[in-house]
Order: structure tokens, then sequence, then C-alpha cells
């Protein structure tokens, strides 16, 4: 839902890439009805979808501290107030000078100046109370100087207990508290790069890539797009969309526990589960089918790296099986459904690992993910379970290692399997460059591209190198998928958002 500013003249929205905040009227009474005199329209009422801009706020944020002069916003550049709001308006000045003199006698008395302060105040103690109206129209004039109407200069005044104004502080001490000021701004600077906000993430590439492997900023603000409008808002909800988002791919990419997301984002463990489930299952609804796709048979060969053209030209894609390890293993009784399969097994089997066949396009995509099926199936039985030999067309070449024996199943579809006679270790992948454009010489090099691309997968979701937690391996009633299939197929979806191993040309 877009928001717009209900401060009449100012057209501030939330838009993407916007700096703004946008803040819901108060549930108290009373600072609700000062905000609505602020706001100063006749006979309009805020609704629960009415919003205020941060630039109507000196410190450019709400505060709910009620000394502070942002309680009630105070910058509009719009007529004055009507008269039923200038006692407000009156009492959020007094509360605003009352703020900026504590602020000024806690840096005082951090210098040990306190007593000057003190001694002052005692020597104007018995002034009338009409000072306090005076001081209350100085502060108005330096309200009028203030710099674009955003940050106002402090005025260094101090009040005794009664509320009346003593001595500015002496010259000598500016060089000190401007020290202070720019060391308050540096802290705050550095608290905000350690933080896991939206702003720090926006100018900081590699933070991004670190958190959640993907290349930039604007890929993960293209993915939050995609899936805000199918995230449901709830008002009570202790994380933000953009931060429901983040912790759900630091659990994928950094292989975090539920305990250790809880404390970097202050929620209980029952709420990151809760989040990572449910984000999960709109990544899989959403993102999987617009990223994972099986392309038509003018792009592949449109785009076919250049050494395919010649041995390869009709390949359609290149397959190839990786396992995940279970962290305890599984217990099946005869006919039942282990991590999504619909392949039977034996009687009591013990499942300790989930296998995948997974298909690759030349040019580096993944088009193809199964479902998890338990380990020891052959790789005959997993393709015919998997859905693959339905995409295929008559006359496509199927690239596949020398163990795949479904050069049948291949053959009943009208297109050709060809074997790469290529000696294989996975785990031996890990020191290998992912740009094999001009490695793919031959068909020996086939196989090895392939293995790149799921070695790639992995490092960038680490989640997916195992061992698999029990409750992911669970099947969902609904979709009659697990949790850990649909991750899967996640990661992938979001490893093509990203550079492939073999670029196109």
């Amino acid at each position: 839902m877009v928001h717009t500013c209900v401060v009449a003249g100012c057209r501030n929205r939330r838009t993407p890439g916007t700096t703004l905040s946008f803040y819901r009227f108060p549930r108290d009474p009373e600072r609700k009805q000062r905000w609505i005199a602020a706001v100063n329209r006749e006979g309009w009422v805020p609704n629960e979808g009415s919003r205020l801009c941060s630039t109507h706020f000196i410190s450019g944020k709400q505060v709910k501290n009620p000394r502070s002069p942002d309680y009630v916003p105070s910058v509009f550049t719009s007529a004055p107030l009507s008269p039923n709001t200038k006692e407000a308006s009156a009492c959020e000045m007094y509360d605003k000078q009352e703020a900026q003199v504590e602020a000024a006698n806690a840096l005082l008395f951090l210098q040990g100046q306190g007593r000057f302060l003190e001694d002052h105040g005692q020597m104007r103690s018995q002034e009338e109370p009409e000072s306090i109206s005076s001081s209350l129209s100085s502060c108005d004039e330096e309200d009028d100087k203030t710099e674009d109407g955003i940050e106002e200069e402090i005025s260094l005044t101090s009040v005794n207990q009664r509320g009346s104004p003593v001595q500015s502080i002496p010259s000598e001490y500016e060089p000190s508290l401007e020290a202070l000021k720019k060391e308050n701004m540096e802290l705050r600077e550095s608290i905000e790069k350690m933080s896991l906000t939206e702003a720090s993430f926006k100018n900081d590439p590699e933070k991004v890539r670190f958190y959640t492997g993907l290349p930039n900023y604007f890929v993960f603000e293209t993915v939050m797009l995609l899936l805000v409008p199918h995230m449901k808002g709830d008002k009570n909800a202790k994380l933000s969309k953009f931060q429901q988002l983040l912790l759900t791919l630091m659990r994928l990419r950094l292989d975090l526990r539920n305990q250790d997301l809880a404390y970097r984002f202050g929620v209980k463990v029952a709420t990151v589960t809760k989040t990572v489930h449910r984000i999960i299952n709109i990544m899989f609804t959403t993102l999987v089918p617009t990223a994972v796709f099986w392309p038509s048979r003018v792009e592949l060969r449109k785009n076919l790296p250049a050494a395919l053209r010649c041995t390869y030209p009709d390949c359609a894609v290149i397959i190839d099986c990786f396992r995940v390890s279970l962290e305890k293993a599984i217990c099946v009784d005869v006919n039942q459904e282990v991590a999504s399969t619909a392949l039977t097994v034996p009687a009591q089997s013990t499942v300790n690992e989930l296998k995948y066949v997974i298909g690759v396009a030349p040019q580096g995509v993944v088009t193809f993910v199964s479902r998890g099926s338990p380990g020891h199936v052959s790789d005959k039985h997993l393709v015919e379970g998997s859905g693959l030999l339905c995409k295929l067309l008559p006359g496509d070449v199927v690239l596949a290692e020398h163990d795949f024996d479904i050069g049948g199943l291949v053959g009943a579809c009208k297109a050709e399997l060809k074997i790469t006679s290529c000696s294989y270790n996975e785990n031996s992948q890990s020191g290998e460059d992912f740009s094999l454009v001009g490695a793919l010489s031959d068909k020996m090099n086939v196989h090895r591209h392939v293995g790149n691309v799921i070695d790639m997968v992995k490092r960038r979701y680490c989640m997916l190198t195992g061992p698999v937690e029990s409750p992911f391996t669970v099947i969902e009633r609904t979709s009659n998928v697990s949790t850990f299939d649909k991750i899967v197929q996640v990661a992938c979806a979001l490893n093509n958002l990203c550079i492939s191993a073999a670029p196109l040309e």
C-alpha cells in the first residue's frame, strides 16, 4: 500500500528508494488530538491508513518521550494553526525548550560545569512567571531561523526548577560542545553500519552479498517488491517486512540457527521459526515460478554457448544429482512417502540423506529441480518420478553423467541422451573457477560445468550443504511438499537472479 502524507500541501509519499518514514497517528487520545490539531485540517479525522511523514518532525522522526519537541509534529510550511491549537502549541514549545535545556545541562555536567548552571539558576529563581511567555517568544524567533525547515539550531539556555531562563553558555565552552556533537554523530553512524536496518544495506553491496547472497541492493529490492503484495500486514508484528525477508535469507545464506537469529533481531525463537516458514512459502509460490522455468527451444538455441554449437546444437538440458545429509535419520514404513517423494521404499528403511535431480541450461541457469527422494533411490527411478521427462520435446538432446541409466526413458520422449564420460567428484570442485565458457570445448567438460552450478548454489546458500534439521523434512498437508524441498527450489531461484556459472554471450 502506498502511503501519502495527510498534511495539506505535503506531497510526500512512500516510494521505493525513499528515505522518508511514515507514522500512524498515536493511539493515546490526548497525544492523537494534539497531532490532529497540528495538522490543522478543519473537520478532518484520521483513519487507520492516515500517515504523517518524517519531514514534519525536527529530528526527522517521532519521539515517544512527552518532554521531547518531536512528541508532536511541529515542522509545517502551510498556514498558521487555528486559534483552537494555540494553547497546545504553547505547551509544545515549552516542552521543546525544556528538552533542549536538559540536553545542554547533560553536556555541561559531563565537563564538570554543572555548578555554573546551578548557581545562576538560584540567582534567577525569583523571576516572575511572565518570563516563561517571553522565553517561548524567543524560541519562536529561533524557530524562524530553522535552516531548510528541517534542522533547528539548539538554543544553549537553561532553566531552573520553576522554569525561569538563565544565562547562556559562555562562548569558551562552544568548541567542546561542538566536539561532543561531532563525536555523537560518529557514534550514530557507527551504530547504523553495524545494525541490520534497511538504510545500512542500501549503500553497502558487500553487506548485501554477505547476508543475502544477492549481488546488490537493487536485486534485493526487486525480490522485496515481488513478495510484499503477498506478505500480510500484521499490526502487532515485531519485525518489518524488510526484516522478515532479511531474516529468512540469512537463514538460507549462513545457515544460522533460530536461536542466533532471535538474538540478532530481538525476537523469540518461535517468531523466527514462524517467519522463516511463512516467507519460504511465499517465495516458493511467487519467486520460484518466475525465476526457475524451462526455456523455449528458440531461447536455448539463441543463447547457446559457442563451444556447444558445433557439438550439441540441440542441447536442451544438462542433468545431474546431488545429495544432502539429514541431521537425524528417518525410519520409514512401507509405502510411506519420504521428503515429498512419490516413490515407495522397503519396510523399515532408514533414510540418512535426500537426493535431488537438477537440470541446468547450457548457459548456466537452473531450469529444473526435483523433489527430494531417499538417498538409496536409483537415478533412473528418480528421473522417472521427477517430471523432467514431461518437459522434453522431440529432437532435444539431454547431457548426463555416464552412470545415468535413463536412455530408454529419454528415447520414449523422442529425445536423445548423450553420456559424458567424466569422473566428477562434487567435493573436489570447491576451488574451481566458475567462468567455464571457454572450458566447454569438449563433452568431457559438460558435466563439470553443471557440477560447478550445483557447487555455486551450495556455496551461496549454505543451508543446502546440510545436515537438514528434522522440522524441515516434514511434509505439509496443504502442498504435499516438505519445507526443505521448497528451500532447495528457492535457493536455485535466488541463484538465477545472480551471475550464472556460464554467462550468456
